[in-house]
Order: C-alpha cells, then sequence, then structure tokens
C-alpha cells in the first residue's frame, strides 16, 4: 500500500536517511522508534514531502513517484491521500476547533462547506471534543488540541495517518487521553505510521515495529519480536535504556 524504496536524504552533507526501504500494508499500525536523531521524523516527513530525499522512490497505491523527479502536482497526489498528526499541533490560532477541522476539506479537497460541516463534527464527537467546537486553540489544553489536530487528519479520510511524536509536546497527565484516541483510531482499521518514544504504546498497538538508528534501519518484527525476542545488540541497548525508568507491559 505504502512504500519507500532507498530512500536518502542528507543536510549539508550530513546523511540523515542512509538508502531506508519501508513498506507498509493496508491496515497496518507501523511505529518507528530509536534514539533521537536518527531520523525517524525525516522519515516519516518524507512521505507526506515535507522533506525532499535527495534519492528514492515512493509507492502509495497506484501512486509511483522517484523522489529526483516529483512534480508539485505529483507531491499535491500524495498529500491529498494522506494526513500527518505533528509534534506542536499545527492548529490554526485565529480559527475555531471547527473550523481547524473544516479547513483542509473545503481548501484541499474542494468539499462543500456544509459536507465539510457535518465530516467536522462527526470526527470531533469521536475525540470527544462537541463541547469545544467554538473555542480557539489558546483556550484548550495540549490534549484538546493534539485531539483537534486527529480529528482533522480523520476528516480528509486518508489512507494513512502519519503521527510524529504526537504526545512529546504534553504535559505528562495529558499523554493518556491522547494515546487512547490513536488507540480507537488504530482499532477502526485506518492505516498508520508513527514515531513515538512510548515504548508500552507501541507495544501495546503496533502490527509492526521498526527500529532506526543512525539513519538504518537496524531491524523491524513484530512487537514481541522486537521487545521480547532480539538478539540485535543495538535494539536491546536501546530498549534496556527505556526499561531502566519504565516497565514495559506485557
Amino acid at each position: 500500500m505504502l512504500s519507500v524504496r532507498d530512500l536518502h536524504v542528507s543536510f549539508n552533507q550530513n546523511e540523515i536517511l542512509k538508502g531506508i526501504d519501508l513498506t507498509v500494508n493496508k491496515g497496518d499500525v507501523v511505529t518507528l522508534i530509536g534514539p533521537s536523531g536518527t531520523g525517524k521524523t525525516t522519515l516519516l516527513r518524507c512521505m507526506n514531502c515535507l522533506e525532499k530525499p535527495s534519492k528514492g522512490e515512493i509507492t502509495l497505491s497506484d501512486l509511483h513517484f522517484n523522489y529526483e523527479t516529483i512534480s508539485k502536482k505529483d507531491i499535491l497526489q500524495l498529500r491529498r491521500r494522506t494526513a500527518m498528526v505533528f509534534q506542536q499541533f499545527n492548529l490554526f490560532k485565529n480559527k475555531t476547533v471547527l473550523e481547524n477541522v473544516m479547513e483542509a476539506q473545503m481548501v484541499v479537497q474542494g468539499k462543500k462547506k456544509k459536507d465539510a460541516y457535518e465530516k467536522s463534527i462527526e470526527e470531533l464527537e469521536k475525540v470527544g471534543l462537541l463541547d469545544k467546537l467554538q473555542s480557539y486553540p489558546s483556550e484548550l489544553s495540549g490534549g484538546q488540541q493534539q485531539r483537534v489536530s486527529i480529528a482533522r487528519a480523520l476528516a480528509v479520510e486518508p489512507e494513512v495517518i502519519l503521527f510524529d511524536e504526537p504526545t512529546s509536546a504534553l504535559d505528562p497527565e495529558l499523554v493518556g487521553e491522547v494515546l487512547k484516541v490513536i488507540e480507537d483510531v488504530a482499532r477502526s482499521g485506518v492505516t498508520i505510521v508513527l514515531v513515538t518514544h512510548e515504548m508500552s504504546f507501541a507495544k501495546r498497538i503496533s502490527t509492526k515495529v521498526v527500529f532506526m538508528d543512525k539513519g538504518v534501519i537496524v531491524e523491524e518484527g513484530t512487537p514481541k519480536y522486537i521487545f521480547e525476542e532480539s538478539e540485535n545488540a543495538r535494539t536491546k541497548a536501546f530498549l534496556n535504556h527505556f526499561n531502566s525508568n519504565q516497565t514495559v507491559e506485557a
């Protein structure tokens, strides 16, 4: 369904991604884990063309593009079929919750206002924010703002939702409410690629876990394999670091 092949990204002659190959099947929840600065977010942003690789190819269902020749029209096609939930929410501060969720549907998808309104109400109900329709982002907690972002992503009915560390900017007491919403989204069958440092959550929610380090995929497999059975020294060292601070739940 979604794949990238031989993906290379460099910034100022520093190679961030070094030939990544990754496949995501329909309905998968693929979680990218690994040390900070190892290229997880860059990989995610490449899937939505927020970063342009120096080399590589991307396929999404019937779309296939070479990053070296991809056009603005091609990028628009990809973005119409994907959605991204950012660390810092990226909501329009001058628009209400309802307007934030309606915006992309009307501007990117060309929906009529009535249809965008009805879809927005439907998705905001799913994330428990019907009582905040006319509120502005500044009037919401971080957890509520992130739930608006998730509703916005769902409203465009993407083939894949990309989550970039969706709880990293939240106070600890707000993390749980956002993780619950993401888990509900995953259970609905939406295809997800997720970057997170929440290891217990990654183990519980994922169909596949991908461990990255220094710009490469070290290994990938089921959550049980990665968290319990891997013999790779780099993977084990990374997980041991987390296990020394928190228990990975069974």
